[in-house]
């Protein structure tokens, strides 16, 4: 008797448990379902922060002064590389004639040319380096204010930049980079 008594009880026990699951089971389906009526109510936005510098006024602007250092640099760089150049035909044609130390004497010379010669570049590289932070620094908050902006008034849930590694795909239609330049242009004259 008191065996048939624990077979009852188990199987009571089977079936709230059963009835447990089928519950759990149910307000999960219903919590997805729900879910994704929310999800698809959800709107994404995307921007290209790069493309906007270079598109907007401002930006255009700030990126002809930076392409004119870099053409002024790029003549004085040339101008190096063909004194190292001919210094060093000069070097090679008198290899053979001149005694060591005054061979000697026209490397030291060629390699201190040539080291003035990379900084330089590199002289070069750091200030368009930095004159590019500079403009980013300037551009960006300003930018993102209007990315909010849109964001807020057309009801957007999240906007991604684009131009950050990570992004492999967005859909055209919610690309807001062009409307960004546009109103960006309002705010801000060169």
């Amino acid at each position: 008797m008191q065996r048939f008594c624990n077979k009852t009880s188990m199987t009571d026990k089977g079936d709230s448990f059963m009835k447990k699951i089928s519950m759990v089971i149910l307000i999960v389906m219903s919590l997805f379902l729900y879910g994704s009526h929310v999800i698809a109510a959800e709107k994404t936005g995307f921007v290209d922060i790069r493309a906007i510098m270079v598109k907007s006024m401002e930006g255009r602007k700030a990126s002809e002064d930076i392409a004119k250092v870099y053409e002024k640099n790029k003549a004085m760089i040339q101008a190096k590389e063909t004194e190292l150049k001919k210094l060093k035909d000069e070097l090679e044609k008198q290899r053979t004639v001149l005694k060591e130390d005054a061979m000697k004497e026209k490397e030291a010379a060629y390699q201190k040319k040539f080291r003035d010669y990379q900084l330089v570049v590199k002289d070069a590289n750091e200030e368009l380096q930095r004159r590019d932070q500079e403009l980013s620094k300037k551009l960006i908050p300003d930018i993102i204010k209007i990315v909010k902006k849109i964001g807020e008034r057309e009801k957007y849930t999240a906007i991604i930049d684009v131009s950050t590694p990570g992004v492999v795909y967005h859909a055209q239609e919610n690309e807001l980079t062009n409307k960004v330049v546009e109103e960006f242009n309002k705010t801000h004259k060169p």
